[in-house]
């Protein structure tokens, strides 16, 4: 039978998207049928089934439900991201937060920031060219990045860190040449990040869904930006009450422009356009 003959049935869109609900909190609905089935088309290749009934099948059966989820996971989520994207939170981040939380900071340690939601890998790698800007006039200054998400797949692509040139357009020149390397293959439209910068990331996988997520240390800044779009409003006050509670207090949390925390039972407060920080009596 050929796929491309067939939709998914009423049922099983529906156990689909109450699965993918369930295991992951993102919200399908009504209209994203048409979708669902294009990247579920990608998995019956895998398993060379020919119909959205037989991966079913194999998906709610018990080697599907323990083996089938996350790679279900990866192709279901969406992966936008750029580089320096929403510019204006980096300049924040250096000419307000970072020297707040610098101040702030009596022991010394390394600052630890928290790209929740970081694809593959744009915006982690962003936040370690400024903060490694930021350290050249601040010789003490240290930090650490964490970067989370969901899907295997784009953290295995931003562990690597090669990138095509013209991903690069938001990217400063000066910062270009400084923190990518071009390939000895001239005909290559390839980069990649420079080691150094690479070390300062660690790639691991998180599903907010999680009731502990692994973290035991406070965070002094979280972005978390064009990620709760996708869930419903409970999920997203879940989410957000599980980051701020990871948050140092007086830390930062970003959010996309196109988010709002409006009428959430939060201990943050707005203090920008997508920008809060975690008030200070809580711990």
């Amino acid at each position: 039978m050929n796929v491309h003959d067939e939709t998914l049935s009423v049922r099983d869109y529906t156990r689909v998207c109450d699965l993918v609900y369930r295991e992951a909190g993102i919200c399908l609905g009504p209209g994203k049928q048409t979708m669902l089935e294009a990247r579920i088309k990608r998995r019956l290749k895998v398993h060379k089934l020919t119909s959205y009934s037989q991966y079913c099948d194999y998906l709610f059966g018990h080697r599907g439900l323990k083996d089938e989820i996350p790679h279900l996971i990866d192709v279901v989520t969406t992966n936008k991201t750029d580089f320096f994207r929403e510019s204006r939170h980096f300049d924040f981040l250096t000419a307000s937060a970072l020297p707040n939380l610098v101040a702030r900071n009596r022991l010394g340690r390394p600052m630890l920031i928290w790209s929740a939601g970081c694809s593959t890998g744009e915006e982690p790698y962003t936040l370690a060219i400024v903060l490694s800007e930021f350290a050249l006039s601040h010789p003490s200054f240290r930090f650490r990045i964490l970067a989370t998400d969901i899907s295997t797949i784009v953290l295995a692509r931003a562990d690597r860190g090669v990138y095509s040139k013209d991903a690069l357009a938001p990217v400063p020149a000066t910062l270009q040449r400084k923190y990518f390397l071009r390939s000895r293959d001239r005909a290559s439209t390839q980069v990649r990040i420079v080691p150094e910068l690479r070390r300062t990331v660690e790639f691991r996988r998180l599903n907010f869904m999680d009731v502990d997520y692994g973290i035991h240390e406070s965070v002094d800044a979280i972005f978390c930006r064009n990620v709760i779009i996708y869930f419903d409003r409970q999920t997203q006050e879940r989410i957000l009450g599980n980051l701020a509670s990871h948050l140092a207090p007086g830390g930062y949390l970003f959010v996309g422009h196109s988010e709002t925390l409006h009428d959430m039972n939060l201990p943050l407060t707005p203090i920008a356009p997508a920008l809060y920080k975690k008030v200070e009596n809580h711990g």
